[in-house]
């Protein structure tokens, strides 16, 4: 007997169990995909801010990102973070004693993450590519404090996005310059020099100390064409 004559005719049923599981799973990404959107549509202007959830609350990281984001909620922005703790939890917990919206929008894993008390609004995601293309959606800007993975994830997964010209241009501000220093140098010194990235794609990114001069540089951004999207920006976000 071959070993084609072994393997049983049509799709065995395990396999159409699991077909099955992820038909379904198509369903629940629309569904986080459609909840998500109607939330957060009415929050603009927003900011989405990240950095580690390892950072206390006695860290001057953790300080430095509590005040940059109640001037951006006392200036009228929204501020979205991922919701949990260390830096998140700052940013949240600024906006939340700011004049504008707090917003989660937090991440089940297996290790569950618990969400820090200073949400107005708090949005629950499985899939990380959902909660990620949220950030993006919903961003008038992206301030990254220091951070490990996920940080650096977010960071360069908006820079790619703005310089394939998938998403609109937007300000990207790198906070704490001596941490920022060491993979700046790096891009310059080996992406740059080997021509991996233009010279150019560099001016994606900014980096920014002081929180009301965060501020300032957002509403510069902005100054000569307002807060929304225009109209081809809208269009290109519906490809995103």
């Amino acid at each position: 007997m071959t070993a084609k004559e072994k393997l049983p005719h049509g799709i065995p049923s395990e396999a159409r169990r699991f077909n099955a599981r992820e038909s379904w799973r198509v369903f629940g990404i629309m569904a986080e995909f459609v909840e998500a959107t109607e939330r957060l549509s009415a929050i603009r202007p927003a900011v989405s801010i990240f950095g580690s959830a390892r950072t206390p609350p006695d860290h001057m990281y953790y300080m430095l990102t509590e005040r940059i984001a109640r001037q951006l909620s006392d200036a009228g922005f929204a501020v979205i973070s991922g919701g949990g703790p260390g830096i998140m939890e700052a940013a949240n917990k600024g906006a939340y004693f700011g004049k504008s919206p707090s917003v989660g929008l937090n991440i089940q894993l297996p290790h569950e993450q618990a969400a820090n008390p200073y949400q107005d609004i708090s949005q629950s995601f499985q899939h990380f590519f959902a909660r990620k293309f949220m950030f993006v959606k919903f961003a008038t800007a992206y301030v990254v404090l220091p951070g490990g993975f996920g940080t650096l994830d977010e960071l360069l997964e908006v820079m790619t996005l703005i310089q394939t010209k998938k998403s609109r241009r937007i300000p990207v501000i790198l906070v704490h310059a001596p941490f920022w220093k060491g993979l700046l140098d790096w891009f310059r010194d080996r992406l740059v020099s080997e021509r991996l990235i233009n010279p150019e794609d560099l001016d994606l990114v900014q980096v920014i100390d002081k929180p009301e001069e965060v501020v300032e540089a957002i509403f510069k951004h902005y100054e000569a064409r307002g807060f929304l999207p225009l109209p081809e920006e809208h269009e290109l976000m519906l490809n995103l």
